[in-house]
């Protein structure tokens, strides 16, 4: 699943190709829309919200402004195209394309598809804790919701989205490398959590520019990680086999990767 950082260079290239653009033509290939036209809509614009995709329309007569909310879940992504482009992806995975004279604009495997009144937002994004990449990042409320259950193991609540929204697993795997959390530790043994989501803000924030998802410094291919899909390779700092394993209810486990001389239980 796409991290944050992703989710939010992916609304940037949206927002630059379609802000203050009109819809040419739409089709939005889910049954509950499947009949929606939003022809003649003037995007206002695209926003992330940790994992989510707002794109803000205007002008669709007497509606009020209308809102695509999307969600990429494992297999999905926006690709942009010129008038004329090839697509990369079958045509069969198109759930949703918006085309402007300039551009056309397609959601391919989305998991999440739907139109909604703007002000209805809340509704589908309320709930998330604070965005990580958000103009409203607010370490100390994201502290405080992870302390709400002080017996969930850390690795759980940091990719809660409900506590903060935009991490994902690779970032919950190299964060609590950094600072030397076992994954299972309870979050009451935590001493310092704003440490934890300052440094999670940090590297987000480092890497929502570029594609390389770096947490060492070195982009080069095979070194961008410390811990992250390195299972039983030598640990950068000691030299101890990375463990891999599952974390979470059955049916909602993730993997989690770390070094168990440098994160001991």
């Amino acid at each position: 699943m796409p991290e944050g950082d992703v989710v939010w260079l992916t609304a940037q290239r949206l927002h630059q190709a379609l802000a203050g653009r009109v819809l040419t033509e739409t089709d939005l290939r889910v049954p509950a829309h499947a009949t929606a036209d939003l022809s003649g809509a003037t995007v206002l614009d695209v926003v992330s919200h940790g994992k989510h995709l707002l794109h803000r329309l205007s002008g669709l007569g007497t509606h009020p402004p209308l809102t695509l909310h999307t969600h990429l879940k494992m297999e999905g992504a926006w690709h942009l195209y010129r008038p004329r482009g090839r697509w990369r992806r079958p045509a069969h995975q198109a759930r949703a394309l918006l085309r402007t004279d300039q551009w056309q604009a397609v959601g391919f495997s989305l998991g999440i598809c739907e139109l909604l009144p703007t002000a209805d937002e809340q509704r589908v994004v309320g709930h998330l804790g604070p965005d990580l990449l958000g103009r409203g990042w607010d370490a100390d409320e994201a502290v405080r919701r992870i302390r709400a259950d002080p017996g969930r193991t850390v690795a759980e609540a940091l990719l809660d989205q409900r506590n903060l929204a935009g991490i994902g697993t690779l970032y919950r795997s190299e964060v609590l490398f950094l600072r030397g959390l076992h994954p299972e530790s309870p979050v009451a043994a935590v001493s310092d959590l704003t440490a934890v989501v300052s440094l999670a803000q940090r590297l987000l924030y480092a890497n929502r520019d570029g594609v390389a998802q770096s947490t060492t410094g070195n982009a080069r291919r095979g070194q961008q990680h410390w811990v992250y899909q390195r299972s039983g390779q030598p640990c950068r700092r000691c030299g101890t086999p990375i463990e891999h394993g599952y974390l979470g209810a059955p049916s909602q486990q993730r993997g989690v990767f770390w070094c168990p001389r440098c994160q001991p239980a």
